[in-house]
């Protein structure tokens, strides 16, 4: 992996999240249990920071990667999760997410949810209060309401100027060629006694035609997890990571033996055989062991992965080679 410019690499949680990034120590329980978080793009280490911190409070390694993830669906700066994420072509916030627990084989998940900021929270009610595994749309919000979420509008001024401006333009790009806007954040942990939680979480793609579901919200294909292997998760153009399964790819792979990095490896060789521009398009992953080994990947230059890494008190940003260059 190529350490990032971390000049380049913003961080949007305050000054805490600075300190990590330049890889000072932090305080807490967690630095010494052998915890490690691995999460995607660069708000990945605010991310991890909270994590950490819960873990290092006394929190389950669940706690720690939900609130973990809760840090950046509520940064309105963060155009593409949660609160501020880029709407449809209605104008509509349509947020997914999942996690997983690698101990119980355990998932929740919530497709299309509107109204709710924080999705990542209601998969894990999800998984923990009924038997489902997956809801979606109108059923979803009013189980988060019955949970005892306030709804709230989720676009900001931001993102509504930056919908009517699309949505005003004649010319304005249609889901299907708009490249510019769609990540996720992706987080997995490991407790350093052999316990992996994943989790992801998104608003998908901007101006996507109201109902679109992607990789981000299924299990196996944006997040899985599994104690006796590891954990992976996948970010990039999630119409077509979902047709592989990539997460449970990957997961497989590690429960066959490979090195974190090895499966991840695999998946970008495994896709590049079928997936449509190799070459340019926008594939990527992560992948933890249970011993906390990380790996990622990403296919091309056309979206190199950053990444950050928590590991014995101290954060690092890290960017991936891509498999495939132009």
């Amino acid at each position: 992996m190529e350490p990032l410019d971390r000049r380049s690499f913003i961080v949007t949680a305050g000054a805490a999240g600075a300190a990590l990034a330049a890889g000072s120590p932090v305080s807490g329980a967690a630095q010494s249990n052998g915890a490690v978080f691995i999460s995607t793009w660069q708000w990945g280490i605010p991310a991890n920071a909270r994590g950490a911190e819960i873990l290092g409070a006394g929190g389950s390694l669940m706690d720690a990667v939900e609130k973990g993830i809760n840090a950046i669906e509520d940064d309105p700066n963060v155009e593409t999760v949660g609160y501020g994420g880029l709407p449809n072509a209605q104008g509509e916030v349509e947020l997914d997410a999942g996690i997983m627990n690698g101990t119980t084989h355990r998932a929740g998940s919530v497709c299309n949810l509107h109204k709710i900021k924080n999705p990542i929270s209601v998969a894990r009610l999800i998984m923990e209060k009924t038997r489902h595994t997956t809801m979606a749309g109108e059923g979803a919000l009013q189980f988060a309401l019955s949970m005892g979420f306030e709804p709230m509008q989720l676009l900001t001024p931001k993102s509504l100027e930056a919908w009517l401006k699309w949505k005003n333009d004649p010319n304005h790009k249609t889901f299907w060629i708009d490249k510019d806007h769609h990540d996720t954040i992706g987080m997995l942990g490991t407790d350093g006694k052999g316990h992996v939680v994943a989790g992801c979480s998104t608003s998908g793609l901007a101006w996507k035609i109201p109902g679109r579901v992607a990789d981000s919200p299924l299990v196996g294909c944006g997040y899985y997890a599994d104690d006796s292997a590891g954990a992976a998760s996948a970010t990039g153009n999630g119409d077509v990571m979902t047709n592989y399964c990539t997460s449970a790819f990957i997961v497989g792979r590690m429960a066959e033996g490979a090195h974190p990095q090895d499966a991840c490896d695999q998946a970008m060789r495994f896709m590049a055989k079928t997936a449509p521009d190799v070459t340019g398009g926008e594939y990527c992953v992560i992948a933890l062991s249970p011993a906390g080994e990380t790996g990622a990947a990403s296919m091309n230059a056309a979206q190199p992965l950053q990444y950050a890494v928590w590991r014995g008190g101290r954060a690092t940003p890290l960017q991936t080679a891509p498999a495939y260059r132009r």
